[in-house]
């Protein structure tokens, strides 16, 4: 055989390799990925409802609660700056199907759980399994269908991510008032399991063998180990210090965090396999939108967080009720996110993200003015204009923000950043709930309903500081996004 025959049957094969299913296939493969994501997506926002529940069955404090919340995130956010290389390295179809059955157990795990310490184990579980499995979900999805075809494929997406967002309190509230068979807030765990085990069931009949594997793919270990130990060392202080009464430990903590990320940036420079293209830190867009998005993410988990307590611990109004008090906010993000994803971004441009944050600022200073008037007299219907505004300014905000930030990234930085940006995403969501939240109950001091409602005013005050300055950073990024630009 000769050399020219071997790299022709090699690229031949490569092409096959690659090559698009047929398109009844191809639409199962969309319907395992959306069912993936939905599990992610609702696990996320029926834990924050279901938080006094937990607290209230398996005792602990403050803490408990922040740590349950941000295990999941945190952890989500550390497993996507690798996973998406190591299904490069190990096949995408193995490892979407092995983070299903991880996730799935750790569901399992988080719904028969005796105690907070064990709960919060499963839940780094479930956020390890779950940055496993999202990220070659997508990639799987842009493989098996036509060129043609894919857009198509496509659409459905944010209209099924802005139901669930619509849907997720209103599940968690239905389950938590049902409590089936005496399980309590174990349901909104449980019910992972019957998606799990039919994702799995139609994944191993559907998904493909070979999806365009780079084999030549090496991973940073050091890289990824600094990382790893500089975002523990920061998250653990924030979370515990408050409780423990700030002991010498959490400082020394945070200055050996700061050692860490100092160690990771100077590792990355000298790595032939960065975790992070280098390249990306020399756009001013890319920096930025680092700001933006650890601004805008933290701000949004401690809202959903503070609001909840608020109500639930704070007005002592059941989990039901809460979950239909948040419907106006989860709708006002789905209207939002359909209009941004369809119109809004294109037409307006960079206008669309300001436009967003502006009408989110008004929302929650309408939100801080509702409870600051209207006291423990608060309704639902009292609280609807301000949660609707909030929802809206964040809904314009989901699907273009990513687009913008690589506006001027090259192809080969694409990639690596869109990783970065989702893993900064979750990160700055679990710091959002360790730091805000560690206000909100240091101003509760002893509980009643007045301290209740003034932690919740000064959280959202200072979201709404967070958002002003994710706007006036926005005037740094490109005019137009990166599908625009091209």
């Amino acid at each position: 055989m000769t050399t020219e025959q071997s790299s022709s049957e090699r690229a031949t094969a490569d092409h096959q390799a690659v090559a698009p299913l047929p398109l009844r296939q191809a639409w199962l493969v969309l319907v395992v990925v959306v069912i993936a994501e939905l599990m992610d997506l609702i696990d996320t926002s029926v834990a924050n409802l279901a938080g006094p529940s937990i607290r209230a069955d398996l005792g602990g404090g403050a803490m408990t609660l922040q740590w349950v919340l941000s295990a999941y995130t945190a952890a989500f956010a550390l497993g996507l700056i690798t996973s998406g290389r190591l299904g490069d390295l190990l096949g995408r179809r193995r490892l979407f199907l092995l983070g299903m059955v991880g996730f799935t157990l750790a569901s399992l795990a988080c719904g028969l759980a005796p105690s907070p310490a064990f709960l919060i184990v499963a839940r780094v579980f479930q956020g390890l399994f779950g940055s496993v499995m999202i990220p070659q979900g997508i990639a799987l999805i842009k493989i098996v269908f036509p060129p043609q075809h894919l857009r198509k494929a496509l659409m459905p997406m944010g209209p099924i991510m802005g139901l669930a967002t619509v849907a997720g309190p209103i599940l968690a509230g239905w389950l938590l008032h049902l409590d089936l068979f005496g399980s309590q807030w174990r349901s909104i765990f449980l019910i992972n399991i019957p998606f799990g085990l039919l994702s799995l069931a139609i994944g191993w009949r559907v998904l493909p063998r070979h999806s365009g594997e780079d084999r030549n793919t090496r991973l940073d270990l050091v890289g990824v180990g600094l990382l790893t130990v500089a975002s523990a060392l920061l998250i653990v202080p924030l979370i515990q210090g408050r409780d423990l009464g700030w002991p010498a430990w959490t400082y020394a903590m945070l200055a050996g965090a700061v050692v860490a990320f100092a160690l990771f940036v100077g590792s990355e420079r000298r790595s032939r396999h960065p975790v992070i293209t280098p390249s990306l830190f020399g756009k001013r867009s890319f920096v930025v939108g680092l700001l933006i998005t650890g601004g805008f993410y933290a701000s949004l988990s401690a809202f959903v967080l503070i609001v909840n307590l608020l109500l639930q611990s704070g007005m002592n109004w059941t989990p039901l009720q809460t979950g239909f008090a948040l419907i106006p906010w989860a709708a006002g993000t789905a209207i939002a996110t359909l209009v941004s994803g369809a119109v809004l971004a294109e037409k307006l441009g960079r206008a669309n993200l300001q436009l967003g944050l502006a009408i989110a600022i008004v929302g929650l200073l309408g939100l801080w003015w509702t409870t600051a008037h209207f006291g423990d007299a608060i309704t639902i219907w009292k609280l609807t204009p301000a949660l609707f505004l909030t929802g809206v300014g964040a809904g314009l905000l989901f699907i273009p923000l990513f687009d913008f930030i690589l506006g001027d990234a090259t192809p080969a930085e694409v990639g690596s950043g869109a990783g970065v940006l989702n893993a900064a995403q979750q990160f700055a969501g679990a710091i959002g709930v360790a730091a805000l939240g560690t206000v909100f109950f240091s101003r509760v001091g002893q509980p009643s309903t007045h301290s209740y409602f003034a932690a919740a005013q000064l959280v959202m005050a200072i979201c709404a500081a967070l958002y002003l300055m994710a706007l006036v950073l926005v005037w740094l990024l490109p005019k137009k996004s990166q599908q625009a630009g091209h």
